[in-house]
């Protein structure tokens, strides 16, 4: 790896708890759906973040 390449899982990381954090504030003010589809987006995001750890 060279000095100045990115990680991407770092990237996706910072992703995954927006989108968790979108959820809540969805959650909190009563949209169950928008929290549902934000959650699973996030489900999606975490699987590859394992993915790349994998690899």
């Amino acid at each position: 790896m060279g000095l100045f390449s990115r990680d991407p899982s770092k990237k996706l990381q910072k992703e995954y708890e927006r989108k968790l954090e979108q959820a809540m504030l969805a959650a909190r003010n009563g949209d169950m759906r928008a929290n549902a589809s934000l959650t699973e987006e996030a489900e999606a995001l975490r699987e590859k973040i394992e993915a790349l750890k994998q690899s």
